[in-house]
């Protein structure tokens, strides 16, 4: 390998994208950035440390400054001074591009807004990473970062993402698993194709491909660790005739409660929750009528 010798690096920001497992997978430009910036910044200073040593990337008597959702705003101002100063400052998130499920956006907003230079020096991404393997169209696809804690905010968040026409992604920690599925399953529906990529250029990576509704019998009894992608195929387009939609929707509100039909029969039918909603609501005002 050809090394490149020690540069004087322009003031600015340099977002810096490191490696989500396999600690090759970093760019010849990712380590000179690193080893030539003023200031190191990480949103985990032990592992760009450990990084840097698996490179042989020399700190030069740096220090690495730590920068987290909980000490941002005191450590923006800091790192902005630096700047104005004329220093060049790299960033790295714990792992993979910055900026993508990490605190970095603060930072790069108010860099910007103070009228100084920001740099990516791209890299390894977990959300490009899991769509490459997963075999679902990615002409379209919606970067969903991580779901809700709660079942209702989940479900909430789910039906406002279920009609957008592209593939899916979410990331999920292994504890949320199961009822991050459960509740895709009650939102999106059983047809609906979900893969799960799991370990990503780690050693145990792994790549579980099913549909919403038999994805729970292929993990069933099974501890999913590691970091975890979850993506799912757009919704498929579904033709059904409205005759037959309304007469679904007479039996099901007999039964059930307008919220109730409305949920059922967008499950069953796949057709849209908005359509159906549409057509309930027409029923119940002819029935009232009547």
């Amino acid at each position: 390998m050809i090394v490149k010798e020690s540069i004087k690096l322009d003031p600015g920001l340099y977002f810096v994208a490191t490696p989500i497992g396999a600690a090759r997978d970093i760019t010849l430009r990712a380590m000179d950035v690193l080893r030539d910036a003023d200031i190191l910044v990480a949103e985990d200073t032990r592992t760009l440390r450990k990084l840097m040593d698996i490179h042989s990337i020399p700190l030069k008597g740096r220090k690495i400054i730590s920068y987290n959702d909980h000490n941002g705003t005191s450590k923006r101002p800091l790192i902005i001074s630096e700047i104005a100063l004329g220093k060049s400052v790299s960033y790295s998130s714990e792992a993979g591009s910055p900026l993508v499920a990490d605190p970095g956006y603060q930072l790069g907003r108010e860099v910007s807004d103070s009228g100084y230079r920001v740099v990516t020096v791209p890299g390894a991404c977990a959300v490009i990473a899991a769509l490459t393997v997963s075999g679902l169209p990615t002409n379209q696809f919606f970067y969903a970062g991580f779901l809700p804690n709660s079942k209702s905010a989940r479900q909430k968040f789910l039906t406002l993402v279920e009609n957008i026409p592209g593939t899916l992604v979410f990331y999920e920690s292994p504890k949320r698993l199961n009822k991050a599925l459960i509740d895709m399953l009650f939102i999106l529906g059983p047809e609906r194709p979900v893969v799960i990529a799991r370990e990503l250029t780690k050693k145990f990576e792994e790549t579980i491909r099913s549909t919403l509704g038999e994805i729970n019998e292929k993990i069933e009894g099974r501890a999913i660790k590691g970091e975890i992608v979850i993506l799912i195929g757009k919704k498929p387009e579904t033709v059904f005739n409205l005759e037959d939609l309304h007469k679904i929707l007479l039996v099901e509100l007999g039964e059930n409660s307008l919220k109730d039909t409305v949920l059922k029969v967008a499950m069953r039918t796949g057709v849209a929750r908005s359509l159906v909603y549409k057509a309930a609501l027409e029923i119940n005002n002819i029935s009232r009528v009547s």
